[in-house]
């Protein structure tokens, strides 16, 4: 019973266990496909307590064991919650060795009853999530020159929680721009409509994230909405970015829905014209809305694809239907899906805060988009299911209604992140088989086996 996982790192054995000690690295190694959820970090890896929740009251409360901690070497938490102590035990020794002065070897060892195979795509995330995350602060770090002080909006979202925890966990502070009141010095007050002039002051940089779900039937309310908490929020943002001394970095989230709902097979990177619809229009007068920053500030546009995060997006809402051997391709499935992985988005975020050579739109997409037929075929095939059942166009029609559904379920953009590339970005994930089993607790070495 049990479980022990080995892996190697390319990081030195003090950074590895520093990362492990920063606000964050809970959270950046919780499994996204099953509970619990994160209620409470541990304050300190010798003797603080860590919280998650199952739901229903029923709480895992992890506590550090003091005589146990000796760093860079170990640290050890063990269950201490009721009722969950009364019925199973849980030890874990996290364990790091240096093999050499630039490579640390990570050994995770747990003493319980729950059987190694139900553990073993928890630790296989663990280790695949901590090894690329440490080099993504090792191509940052030298970008960056120092620890930066970040604002952001919308910091509670999907996108927002996972690029706060991977800021922190390299050494960086987030401030996080909130409606109601703050709690604590790392949130600030600010007003969408009406934002304080000293809102943005001792910052380096500014991620612009909120905005209502886009998800929904495209009536007038719903347009309305996606709309109004954008284009102006932004402009009354970038304003008081342009006016700060020193102005901050700006980083704007966007959409490939700059480019239109159906383009075809036509390869779109980010010269390429706008396209058609209501998406479109929005999309430019949101990139438009950065105005006011411009002239002081280098302003970056994160034109995002179709985000693939088991929790949140589409694929939270797909899992369920595919995992009942349900899904299936939209209509002829040939319509083109520009994609990308929650853990490649927040790098392109974190590259567009801290490399000069960024400015203006950024295509936020894998570089090899898919068909419709085939992400569903990798989605069928991360969850050990057939997808059989093609899905026709009146289906999404039903829901989002004629104008949503062909701006969001049936769109065709084959988008490609030609500045990413220019910059020689690093991808973690290219496949999209490869991340969803990541996402899903699959096995993504298995896609290249």
């Amino acid at each position: 019973m049990g479980i022990t996982y080995t892996s190697t790192v390319s990081a030195p054995i003090d950074e590895v266990f520093a990362w492990h000690s920063r606000p964050g690295a809970f959270a950046r190694l919780s499994p996204p496909w099953a509970p619990p959820s994160l209620v409470r970090e541990a304050h300190s890896l010798e003797d603080g307590t860590a919280v998650l929740s199952f739901g229903c009251g029923l709480k895992w409360v992890a506590k550090h064991q003091p005589s146990r901690f000796h760093p860079p070497n170990q640290f050890v938490d063990q269950l201490d919650s009721w009722p969950l102590r009364t019925v199973m035990t849980w030890t874990h020794h996290h364990g790091f060795s240096e093999v050499d002065p630039q490579t640390t070897r990570v050994t995770d060892t747990v003493d319980t009853p729950v059987p190694e195979p139900l553990l073993r795509p928890m630790f296989r995330y663990r280790h695949r999530q901590l090894a690329d995350d440490l080099a993504t602060h090792a191509w940052a770090l030298p970008l960056a020159g120092r620890p930066l002080t970040i604002a952001m909006t919308g910091a509670s979202g999907l996108v927002g929680t996972a690029l706060r925890s991977l800021l922190t966990t390299g050494g960086h502070r987030v401030i996080s721009l909130v409606r109601r009141a703050p709690d604590g010095p790392d949130e600030r007050r600010w007003n969408p409509a009406d934002p304080a002039d000293d809102l943005l002051a001792g910052v380096d940089a500014v991620v612009h994230l909120a905005g209502a779900s886009i998800a929904g039937r495209f009536n007038d309310e719903h347009k309305s909405e996606i709309a109004g908490s954008r284009i102006a929020p932004t402009e009354a943002l970038a304003r008081i970015a342009g006016a700060t001394t020193p102005a901050p970095t700006f980083v704007c989230a966007s959409a490939i829905g700059f480019y239109g709902y159906d383009r075809g097979d036509a390869v779109l990177d980010e010269s390429s014209s706008r396209g058609d619809g209501f998406l479109a229009d929005v999309v430019s007068d949101w990139e438009d809305a950065t105005a006011p920053a411009v002239e002081a500030a280098r302003v970056v546009n994160v034109r995002t694809g179709v985000v693939q995060a088991a929790a949140g997006g589409t694929l939270k809402l797909l899992r369920p239907l595919f995992t009942l051997g349900l899904g299936g391709r939209l209509g002829d499935g040939n319509q083109w899906l520009s994609w990308i992985g929650i853990d490649d988005l927040i790098d392109i975020y974190y590259r567009a805060i801290v490399d000069d050579r960024l400015s203006g739109p950024v295509n936020a997409v894998a570089p090899g988009a898919v068909r419709n037929k085939e992400y569903t075929a990798a989605l069928a095939g991360a969850v050990h299911r057939p997808a059989v059942i093609p899905v026709p166009r009146l289906g999404p029609q039903m829901i989002l209604g004629s104008q949503g559904a062909r701006e969001l379920a049936l769109a065709n953009q084959r988008v490609a992140p030609a500045r990413l590339e220019e910059v020689g970005h690093r991808f973690r994930m290219t496949e999209v088989d490869e991340v969803l089993r990541h996402q899903l607790g699959g096995d993504p070495s298995a896609v290249h086996a």
